[in-house]
């Protein structure tokens, strides 16, 4: 890399506010090879975010081809061809891109993937003229480096490395090279909005001004490739490092290695790893298998081994700047168990062992895991969901199950479990937020996670040889469990009578709230304007309550949930051109505005296909095969032209200007890596005859068994007003403790201590089973360790 004092700045320092691209990816790749640590992405035929060194570390907007024929013809490929997509080897994310001239004047021929021998992504490019010939236009690449995730504070330059010529930017640790296999005609650098070679094309057709260096800003990048010296087929390489000159020998080695020998080197790299998977097929319409496992396979980090991010996107991109670091490029813990499942229903087992070793390496001390997180294991949003604490445990007894995990193994992934139980036993069952990342209180989705969690954690304890820790555990489950319709079930509301139903579960419900009152609480609603952000709990549905009977707390044919269904459909269901699709809940506010602007902050909320999947889960669950096969199709149905799954689908009149058509992918993330998994294991459920993931505990103990609880929980953090009569009140404290107890205002009184559970919470049972309704129980507590008494008294009525 040549140094020089003789810069030629380019003007117009910093540049606009810098800008991410559009999240309707339609192809994401990457090498197997650990030589190899760069991801990319595809949108709009051309390559959008490149990732490195990690896939948590996007380091380009995009990178695309602008094509001129003089000051009266500019195209860029992005904006004004028609672009196809193919992926030449099923399950191999090798894309071939053909873009036709919308003016019919050219047709622009790629091949991409990332070289399995050096950090570069590579494009092996054909220009084709179709009005003309080569000599007639010119084509020049243009690429906006956003390194580290930042597109302010780029610099970027010409240089040259080993006497090949390239273009250079660097961030901090992070460095971008880009060379060609042919000769470049000119090069220059720029800041974006003001003295970026786009602005020159756009109104000269050419670079009638060429800069060499740009400093700390949003700055672009490019170069024109001489046709003529090439025939119009040349290689280009995009290398990185965590320094110029390391990014430049990976340019290198990229545009000097033989394309064929590399793409070779990648297809069967993928390949090796798709034969050793098991061959599932959709049982009609279109079958987005091996698509899916590649998507969750190419979403795996290198150098964290088993962290998987929930997409390679940035939802709305367009729209978000460097304010919006993450994206959606962060492991969120919820996100990598159900990939992990998705893995499982396909047979990659030691895929899935690489996620558990991952989530044991990532718990926190207390035995939760962050909301979302970078790879490395740093928090980046701060919330507690209780369904990620209680997720990694019914990872374990799955891949227990599906002998990804041998009994003997269970030692080394034991204490982990011992710890994310402890904690949801200590914190649960009221959610800080639900699994929509927002609201606090009793959530029907995260409750079914819990309880499950529970269970299948008591049978672990069980093998650990740790009984009195199983038995906290099976009577907390059962607990929890009985009480859920007294939480979520409301009878005889307004909605209730429009829909024709005695009854129905609820979206959420407030920690305080009581069965008597839980018509008239309100919650609020996130992603919503001031003065429609709250609403009342009987109000609000979502399909998150079938949860209970994909985790197998309750029946498919259960009266509540077949009421429960109704309303779900009454209010959610929309049936778009591909099959119908489901909204998270009424009044959701997470997605495009009305007038199909970009959420920001604020919007309405849209069909998901992932509920669709889920839907399908729901239908297997009760025995109706053919609808579930239907659902199947419907998620394939809502891919996009190359087979990804979108977050959401548009649900409203097309608005052609800006891509939303009706049934078709909206602006936020895509693909999301979790609604794959999700496709994959109703592909496994189909052909197994039942749902793939569903705890067998709780099916054998709740809907064989029946098992019910005589036990009502008080506790610091769910301090509870009323029991029913017949039941024992459990005082639980998170120290030791004696608890003074009365039934007759202090007349006489008991004193019980608390027993130690094994995981933190210390138990003392009162003996009420014999009190009469009406009742009160007061009590208050002793420290023993402090030598104090609470200081106040607590009353619980029995009813």
């Amino acid at each position: 890399m040549s140094l020089t004092n003789s810069w030629r700045h380019a003007p117009g320092w910093p540049g606009i506010e810098p800008r991410w691209t559009s999240s309707a990816k339609t192809g994401a790749g990457t090498s197997f090879s650990p030589a190899s640590r760069v991801w990319f992405t595809i949108g709009h035929g051309i390559l959008d975010e490149i990732y490195f060194p990690g896939v948590d570390r996007a380091c380009t907007r995009d990178v695309g081809l602008v094509v001129t024929a003089g000051r009266d013809f500019v195209s860029e490929e992005k904006r004004h061809t028609h672009a196809e997509i193919a992926c030449p080897v099923d399950g191999v994310p090798a894309f071939r891109l053909t873009n036709s001239c919308q003016q019919g004047r050219y047709r622009i021929e790629k091949e991409l993937i990332a070289d399995p021998l050096s950090h570069a992504v590579l494009q092996r490019t054909r220009f084709v003229p179709l009005q003309g010939t080569l000599a007639d236009y010119r084509l020049f690449v243009l690429a906006a480096p956003h390194l580290g995730n930042r597109g302010a504070g780029n610099t970027g330059w010409v240089g040259e490395q080993k006497g090949v010529p390239m273009l250079f930017a660097s961030r901090d640790v992070y460095a971008l090279a880009m060379a060609v296999s042919a000769p470049w005609v000119e090069r220059t650098v720029g800041f974006v909005g003001v003295s970026d070679a786009w602005q020159a094309l756009m109104r000269h057709g050419h670079l009638a001004t060429t800069w060499t260096r740009a400093e700390n800003g949003n700055i672009a990048l490019c170069g024109e490739v001489d046709l003529l010296a090439c025939g119009g087929e040349f290689t280009l390489a995009i290398g990185f490092g965590t320094s110029p000159s390391e990014a430049g020998h990976h340019a290198i080695a990229g545009v000097r290695a033989n394309f064929d020998v590399s793409h070779r080197l990648y297809t069967e790299e993928w390949q090796q790893w798709q034969q050793t998977l098991l061959d599932l097929k959709a049982p009609a319409g279109r079958d987005l298998y091996r698509t899916s496992t590649a998507v969750l396979s190419s979403h795996e980090a290198q150098d964290f081994p088993g962290g998987a991010i929930a997409s390679l996107s940035i939802p709305w991109g367009f729209a978000k700047g460097d304010e919006d670091l993450g994206g959606y490029h962060l492991v969120w813990p919820r996100d990598l168990v159900e990939t992990a499942g998705g893995l499982l229903a396909a047979g990659a087992r030691e895929d899935a062992r690489r996620v558990l070793r991952y989530l044991r390496a990532t718990q926190e001390a207390d035995g939760h895991w962050p909301q979302n997180m970078w790879l490395d294991g740093t928090s980046y949003w701060g919330g507690i969901q209780l369904d990620e604490a209680a997720f990694p445990i019914l990872l374990v007894d799955l891949a227990l199950r599906e002998q990804a995990l041998r009994r003997d193994e269970l030692g080394h992934f034991w204490p982990m479990v011992r710890k994310a139980a402890g904690f949801l036993v200590r914190g649960g069952p009221v959610t800080q937020q639900d699994r929509w990342e927002e609201d606090p209180g009793y959530a029907p989705f995260t409750l079914a996670v819990e309880i499950s969690a529970l269970l299948a954690a008591a049978e672990l304890a069980d093998i650990a040889a740790e009984p009195t820790v199983a038995t906290h555990l099976r009577e907390t489950a059962d607990h929890w469990n009985a009480s859920i319709e007294r939480w979520l079930y409301v009878t005889g509301s307004d909605l209730a009578k429009e829909v024709g139903v005695d009854g129905y579960y609820v979206r959420i419900a407030p920690e305080d709230t009581e069965a008597a009152t839980i018509a008239e609480a309100r919650v609020p609603i996130k992603n919503r304007p001031a003065g429609r952000d709250s609403e009342v709990v009987s109000h609000l549905v979502s399909p998150d309550a079938l949860a209970l009977v994909r985790f197998g707390l309750r029946a498919a044919n259960d009266p509540r949930i077949l009421n429960t269904v109704k309303v779900i459909d009454t209010l959610l269901k929309v049936d778009t051109p591909a099959g119908p699709s489901w909204y998270r809940y009424n009044g959701d506010g997470y997605g495009e505005h009305e007038d199909g602007s970009p959420f920001d902050g604020t919007g309405v909320g849209r069909a998901w296909p992932l509920l669709t999947g889920e839907r399908a889960h729901y239908e297997l669950a009760a025995g109706n095969v053919a609808e579930a096969e239907r659902l199947l199709g419907a998620m394939g149905a809502f891919a996009n032209e190359g087979g990804m799954i979108p977050e959401q689908v548009w649900d409203a009149p097309d608005i052609p200007e800006k891509e939303l058509f009706f049934g078709r992918p909206t602006g936020s993330a895509m693909p999301l890596v979790w609604a794959h998994a999700e496709y994959i294991k109703l592909l496994r459920s189909l052909r197994d005859g039942h749902v793939f993931d569903m705890p067998p505990q709780t099916v054998a103990r709740y809907i064989v068994g029946g098992m019910g609880s005589s036990l009502a929980t008080w506790r610091f953090n769910h301090k509870l007003r009323r029991m029913r009569h017949g039941e024992t009140l459990r005082i639980e404290a998170l120290a030791p403790a004696v608890v003074r107890w009365t039934s007759d205002r202090w007349q006489g009184s008991m004193d019980v201590p608390t027993r130690d559970s094994g995981l933190g919470v210390h138990v003392a049972d009162l003996p009420t089973g014999g009190l009469r309704a009406g009742a009160e129980v007061t009590f208050t507590l002793q420290w023993p360790e402090a030598g104090t008494w609470e200081g106040l008294d607590f009353t619980v009525r029995v009813e």
